[in-house]
């Protein structure tokens, strides 16, 4: 899943593809370099990042939609916690609603994902963006995740989404400290027993930067090995700002992991 931020303050990106055609540039070359899936964002999530009212991520998201969805093959992911611009990406060639309230900021979400038959993907995060790493505390980082997952999973079943079309994001950096985000990623394979595809965002992540002692632009390395464990632990989608790099990773560590080899082995009978 490459990542296409149309934002001025992403943690990594942000500025660089605000205006449509360069967003719309950036991800014809994903897609060019491997990309399976594009992520399109106009509203950050970053820690502390300040909230986007609907007509500002409406004005920055649509317009790139509406220009790249007839150029690619590929599914288109909206990056949003808002039913409305969900709805209207939806209508311009979405295909999946990244959703990291999980159903939760917006109670028409839900509803609009039904209905269009499109596939969710739920995260969790303790507290917000704007609030999610002030002191975020678990008993079990890992259990809670869990529980979590199973809460949602079955209101988004009620609600009349698909099984089929709901993907679990464990949500790495929102509302974690370093030691929960590892926890999180040795442990990422009890996950896969819930039976829905695992989205892992790991990509120049904070704790990442934290162990290797390297800036946002130095973190490509940190995040080749948190990936490749995190595929061996059962991760399916890999959402990343470095797709050329990053596919070869990903190749190496599924040609190694039992999940993907098990997965291979049924797919070719």
């Amino acid at each position: 899943m490459g990542v296409v931020n149309i934002t001025p303050d992403s943690f990594y990106d942000g500025g660089r593809y605000s205006l449509p055609e360069k967003a719309i540039g950036h991800a014809l070359e994903l897609v060019e370099q491997g990309a399976d899936i594009l992520d399109i964002g106009g509203e950050s999530t970053r820690p502390n990042a300040i909230a986007v009212n609907e007509k500002d991520e409406l004005d920055r998201v649509i317009p790139v939609l509406e220009g790249l969805s007839p150029h690619v093959t590929v599914p288109i992911s909206i990056d949003t916690t808002k039913s409305r611009v969900a709805q209207l990406a939806l209508d311009a060639g979405a295909s999946i609603v990244n959703d990291v309230s999980a159903l939760r900021q917006d109670p028409a979400m839900a509803d609009v994902i039904a209905q269009s038959g499109a596939a969710v993907v739920l995260m969790h995060m303790q507290g917000t963006p704007q609030t999610m790493q002030h002191s975020p505390q678990y008993s079990d980082v890992c259990a809670e995740v869990l529980q979590f997952f199973e809460a949602r999973i079955e209101i988004a079943l009620r609600s009349g989404i698909a099984r089929t079309n709901i993907i679990l994001d464990p949500g790495f950096g929102f509302g974690k400290l370093v030691s929960h985000n590892l926890d999180l990623l040795r442990s990422l394979s009890s996950f896969v027993m819930l039976d829905c595809p695992l989205l892992v965002g790991l990509s120049r992540k904070g704790f990442i930067g934290n162990i290797v002692e390297k800036s946002v632009d130095h973190r490509e390395w940190g995040t080749a090995a948190a990936i490749a464990l995190a595929v061996d632990r059962g991760a399916t989608i890999i959402r990343v700002h470095d797709v050329a790099m990053m596919i070869d990773v990903v190749k190496m560590a599924a040609a190694l992991s039992p999940h993907w080899a098990r997965d291979k082995q049924e797919h070719d009978a």
